[in-house]
């Protein structure tokens, strides 16, 4: 039996697109499986589904213990390379094994996924397009070229694109997702916001800004703030807005957007509520569309 058929056969045709699931978003939780692929099962199902595709050498997983234990599954190098032979994942995935699984990212590669399955909960419920395989982790842009220059350059949490459906046809929305877990000191996080200003503004030796070699148009961007209080996190995003006003490469950079919600938020009302903040304007709630 070749490798490929032997995936098959320990799974069907939900258990390919798990593996490749898991291959792409790097680290997912039973519960984060579950919502992703199946939600209309039960969470039983999906531990039998996850322990088959562990059992046949394709997954593997990690246990933590918060309060109870909770596995945390990765893709095995077979998995990543059968469900590349399957036609369900494309390129080479950054393969994650259970040291990494367990190391100092793992909450934070958690928190950029489960952001992401808020917007396709949403999308589920509306009739758009956001699939499992919406959302990329960890994009590099490159901040400079030519050569002899040490390379610099910026990684976005995630690049998501969503295919929104309204009168006239289909919207497709990108964005770039920064997921801020209070790690970092405020200034440093406004810093690291501030560089999308710097990849908006690098041009190429024909004027041509870079980033449209990837993006018909420059992709807002949404920080969602966890990890902290809520007053602790609405004093966050205050001091983070104040310094991106005050910054001069965003003053020259007017066609970048930049906005904050609160995880919870996000989670518990969706992101077609109110609950975003525009450094430009954060007095008036909007939700990710800019309404």
């Amino acid at each position: 039996m070749t490798d490929l058929a032997t995936l098959r056969s320990a799974c069907s045709q939900t258990g390919i697109e798990v593996v490749a699931s898991l291959a792409q978003h790097r680290i997912l939780s039973t519960a984060q499986v579950r919502a992703i692929h199946l939600p209309d099962r039960s969470h039983r199902w999906a531990q039998k589904l996850l322990a088959r595709l562990g059992e046949a050498g394709l997954a593997g997983y990690i246990e933590t213990p918060h309060g109870s234990p909770r596995r945390l599954w990765h893709v095995t190098e077979r998995g990543a390379r059968l469900a590349r032979e399957a036609g369900v994942l494309d390129g080479e995935p950054r393969l994650i094994g259970a040291e990494d699984a367990a190391g100092a990212l793992q909450a934070h590669t958690l928190a950029v996924n489960d952001s992401a399955i808020c917007f396709l909960s949403v999308a589920r419920e509306r009739g758009d397009e956001f699939g499992p395989f919406a959302w990329r982790q960890e994009v590099s842009h490159p901040l400079n070229y030519g050569r002899g220059r040490r390379r610099r350059a910026l990684i976005s949490d995630a690049v998501f694109t969503y295919l929104r459906l309204d009168g006239n046809g289909v919207a497709i929305e990108q964005r770039f997702l920064e997921i801020d877990r209070a790690t970092l000191s405020v200034d440093r996080l406004a810093a690291e916001l501030v560089r999308y200003a710097e990849l908006y503004r690098l041009a190429g030796e024909d004027d041509e800004p870079l980033w449209r070699l990837r993006y018909p148009v420059f992709p807002p961007v949404h920080c969602v703030l966890a990890g902290g209080s809520r007053a602790v996190l609405e004093r966050r995003r205050s001091t983070a807005i104040a310094l991106l006003r005050s910054d001069p490469q965003l003053a020259r950079a007017p066609e970048v957007a930049i906005s904050f919600c609160l995880f919870e938020d996000l989670r518990a009302e969706g992101p077609f509520a109110p609950i975003f903040r525009d450094f430009r304007n954060p007095e008036q709630p909007i939700d990710w569309l800019g309404g």
